[in-house]
């Protein structure tokens, strides 16, 4: 009788245990046939559209003479990218890339117009509404912030082209440029002396930083930069070596003296607030050898008219 019900017992567990393992894996399926249901993909539209469009972003800001404080107008300019990653039938999606920030949008297409509304997030001060028109490869249009007193230019205009990023070793900067610093002006004291009364008096000038040639002949992403190259430089053209590397790979700069210098290229797209793991093993050490001269550099400084 004892054995029987050990023997009742037994084909009972087994039973409840068949039970629960045949619910659970039917249960499971169910889950699995509901997520497949309920996860519709939704299909991509326009992708020939897709990519980086970028160009001038203009605008004019307020300036305020400290001498009288009166009021006028100047021009604000910076280089732009934006980035469309995916399209649908009722959303956009991309990124907005200036001035070393990088901000996710959102928006519509119209496709009778083929005109873009695009919203960046709103939680920055600097964010706001790209209202922009496609034709060709091209996109036009305006900005507005969202909140105009957080913004030196809340209005700007945008004429973009559609451009492949393309990491290339051997851009420099054109030999053209302008090597003249001139977001930093410093004021010094200069002397001279009356050639009438013979007395000397003191004057205030302001002067701007000037980069040498070197920045021509020396590639940080190309050849191995020793002691001896750099000793003799100036600060201006160590960081102007340094930052052509991470011009190279698309990284937007919120330090206005590098834009300036890499914006008067054609090849400088900036894709990228954040372009430390894109760099090579050369480029890195380049990079920590450039930032120890760096320290302890000098400029030089001389008087330009504009």
């Amino acid at each position: 009788m004892k054995i029987l019900n050990y023997t009742l017992i037994s084909l009972l567990t087994v039973s409840l245990l068949s039970c629960k393992k045949e619910r659970k894996t039917t249960e499971s399926g169910k889950d699995s046939l509901t997520a497949k249901k309920d996860s519709v993909i939704i299909p991509e539209v326009h992708k020939e559209y897709y990519g980086i469009y970028t160009g001038e972003f203009a605008g004019m800001e307020k300036v305020v003479d400290p001498t009288d404080g009166s009021e006028y107008d100047v021009s604000n300019y910076k280089r732009i990218s934006l980035k469309i990653n995916r399209i649908t039938q009722d959303s956009v999606y991309g990124q907005s890339i200036v001035n070393g920030n990088q901000r996710p949008f959102r928006g519509v297409f119209n496709e009778s117009t083929a005109s873009f509304v695009l919203d960046e997030p709103g939680n920055d001060k600097t964010d706001g509404r790209f209202e922009v028109k496609l034709k060709g490869d091209s996109l036009t249009g305006k900005w507005n912030a969202f909140d105009k007193t957080s913004v030196k230019a809340p209005s700007k205009t945008l004429k973009l082209t559609k451009k492949e990023f393309v990491y290339n070793p051997n851009f420099m900067l054109d030999k053209d440029s302008d090597l003249v610093d001139w977001s930093n002006p410093k004021e010094f004291t200069e002397k001279y002396t009356d050639e009438e009364t013979g007395k000397t008096e003191s004057y205030k000038t302001s002067k701007n930083r000037i980069a040498s040639e070197a920045i021509f002949k020396l590639n940080a992403s190309k050849q191995k930069l020793t002691e001896k190259d750099l000793k003799n430089l100036r600060k201006l053209d160590l960081e102007i070596i340094k930052n052509s590397v991470f011009a190279r790979h698309g990284y937007s700069f919120k330090k206005e003296t590098y834009r300036n210098f890499f914006e008067q290229t054609d090849w400088y797209i900036p894709v990228s607030n954040n372009v430390d793991n894109d760099l090579s093993p050369l480029e890195k050490e380049n990079v920590a050898l450039l930032n120890r001269f760096t320290k302890y550099a000098e400029d030089k400084y001389d008087s330009f008219g504009r």
